[in-house]
């Protein structure tokens, strides 16, 4: 995540100094350690305020296009969120998650796990693509020769739609076209 970006959610890094006036304030008969793990409780909680604010149903399927750090090196994949609903897209797979919208206005997901860290980029499927441009575009991410342009050529961001529930804003897609995929 760069400072550009827009965080939704996270449970990484998370630094009890900027909790503690809170904390203290409001369990003042918690010792700090079961503090602490009330802090990490009601963050988590968050996350569920923020499924229900991205609570937004779309009329086609979200592409998940994941950049996977496994123990055996970097593979990439991907996953289709039947659903068409961005709060699916905010799901938990590992211990740790970053949730964000890119200055480019994609939304990422950058996943820590015990053998590194995975990075997800969501997209929604295109009104009228066809089941082949869907079949090709998932072929070239399965083989590794997908560029931005494929990708945005079959599928649109989620940005302005998450954009409208938070008052954020992005550049025109024209302008993010040249700019390639992670």
């Amino acid at each position: 995540m760069n400072d550009s970006d827009h965080l939704i959610w996270s449970n990484h890094d998370i630094d009890y100094e900027d909790w503690r006036e809170y904390m203290e304030e409001e369990y003042p008969d918690l010792p700090e350690d079961e503090r602490y793990q009330k802090m990490l409780e009601i963050n988590d909680g968050y996350l569920d305020d923020e499924r229900m604010n991205l609570n937004i149903q779309l009329s086609e399927p979200i592409l998940l296009i994941a950049d996977l750090g496994l123990w055996n090196g970097r593979h990439i994949g991907y996953k289709v969120i039947e659903s068409g609903n961005i709060a699916d897209c905010l799901r938990l797979h590992h211990d740790y998650a970053t949730f964000y919208v890119d200055r480019l206005g994609d939304l990422r997901c950058d996943d820590v796990h015990h053998d590194g860290t995975n990075h997800y980029l969501y997209r929604v499927f295109k009104e009228g693509s066809s089941e082949q441009q869907r079949e090709n575009l998932e072929d070239k991410i399965l083989h590794g020769t997908v560029a931005r342009s494929d990708i945005t050529r079959v599928t649109r961001r989620l940005g302005d739609e998450i954009g409208r529930v938070y008052g954020w804003s992005f550049p025109s897609p024209q302008k993010s076209q040249s700019d390639r995929a992670r």
